[in-house]
């Protein structure tokens, strides 16, 4: 393969050794197969660290739910996570993912509202790139009748974080202007579409240029990702904006807060350049985080602005968060019905594919959101060079 060098034998022998002597379905009986397939972090670092693996299948525990995975969500985060550039890093081997949506295939004790059947979405503490997943019901919710699995999967990480820093945490309203970084990754997409929702909100994009063609009517001004966009923003809004979200782990606090209004709000939701090469680098990680701009609080105060950190997963797993996530996915709910929002995909992939998906994102390559296609089998390595190149 031309885009992936060096993986394409390897990709071949994974192909032949996992998807082969795959049992078709589920409905080959969920009873007697107690193995699953299951994406595998064996350590932290590159992409040779991951690998498709048989697994014990899991039983849900009391509260908890058994998920027959249909499709799975790739996020930023899971490179972090492949890389141990994160936060008190769980230990390997492990089962990333955090995402996914399926068919309810059991219950444990005291699991009220769902039944056999349902259609859902999920987040999952890990272990989300599995054929089946057990997760407690409090993160657990049932799918609109015509939103698909895949756009499920799209959904539930991206669409909730940029709904609930929008607005929980910085109360947008008619006539308010955003910023957002990375445009054209599934956040961004995702926040794009929401501002929609709201009348005559300007939004201000940053996205790769090879990008702009393609997302430019999702939001209102564009800039190239490599430039200083400050004045360009400042040319067309001289005041500022009300509100700027940041993926990029604060290198450019300062720019993002000097272009706040005052009242705006800034808010630090990731950090997607803290993956650096292919394998994890500490010192990059160290000089990235040092490159953070220290904020002076007299200063926000002096100036009337508001500085917040959103984090979606900790919310949930760590601070049980479940009320107001639950809230915000119901009004999701509520505007994909009313075909106001869309998950956009960019592409599929087949679990085995995972390396390969995993490189479109580190080379920002992907327009929207990558899935894991569960049932997807391994696409011959010719099509996934050739589909690698469907956007331009």
């Amino acid at each position: 393969s031309a885009r992936f060098p060096g993986m394409a034998a390897e990709t071949e022998r994974m192909i032949e050794r996992d998807g082969a002597k795959e049992p078709e379905s589920a409905a080959s009986g969920g009873e007697t197969r107690k193995e699953m397939r299951v994406v595998l972090l064996t350590g932290f670092g590159g992409l040779n660290k991951l690998r498709v693996a048989k697994k014990a299948m899991p039983e849900p525990q009391e509260g908890e739910v058994k998920i027959r995975v249909k499709a799975c969500g790739l996020n930023f985060l899971d490179l972090m996570v492949r890389q141990g550039n994160i936060d008190n890093p769980p230990k390997t081997p492990l089962v990333p993912g955090f995402e996914c949506s399926g068919i309810v295939e059991a219950m444990g004790e005291n699991t009220q509202g769902f039944e056999i059947g349902d259609r859902v979405m999920a987040f999952v503490n890990y272990s989300a790139w599995a054929e089946v997943v057990c997760t407690p019901l409090d993160f657990v919710y049932k799918i609109p009748d015509d939103m698909t699995f895949i756009e499920a999967a799209a959904f539930s990480m991206n669409f909730v974080a940029a709904y609930m820093m929008l607005f929980e945490v910085a109360a947008l309203r008619e006539g308010m202007s955003v910023l957002v970084h990375s445009a054209g990754g599934g956040v961004g997409q995702a926040v794009a579409q929401l501002c929609s929702t709201v009348s005559n909100v300007t939004v201000f994009g940053t996205a790769s240029p090879f990008k702009h063609e393609a997302i430019k009517d999702s939001v209102t001004h564009l800039f190239d990702r490599n430039i200083d966009y400050v004045p360009e923003v400042k040319k067309i809004s001289p005041e500022g904006v009300d509100i700027v979200l940041d993926c990029l782990c604060g290198e450019n606090t300062g720019k993002g807060l000097g272009l706040l209004k005052p009242l705006g709000t800034y808010i630090l939701y990731g950090s997607s350049n803290m993956v650096t090469g292919e394998t994890k680098s500490f010192f990059s990680f160290a000089k990235s985080w040092w490159q953070v701009e220290k904020v002076n609080p007299i200063k926000l105060y002096e100036e009337n602005k508001v500085m917040a950190g959103f984090s979606l997963l900790n919310l949930l797993f760590k601070q049980g968060g479940c009320k107001p996530v639950r809230s915000a996915v119901e009004k999701l709910f509520s505007l994909y019905n009313q075909k106001k929002i869309k998950p956009l995909v960019d592409s599929l992939w087949a679990l085995e594919e995972v390396k390969e998906a995993m490189q479109r994102i580190h080379d920002r390559g992907n327009i929207g959101k990558l899935i894991l296609d569960v049932e997807k089998p391994p696409t011959p390595l010719v099509t996934v060079t050739l589909y690698s190149f469907k956007v331009k």
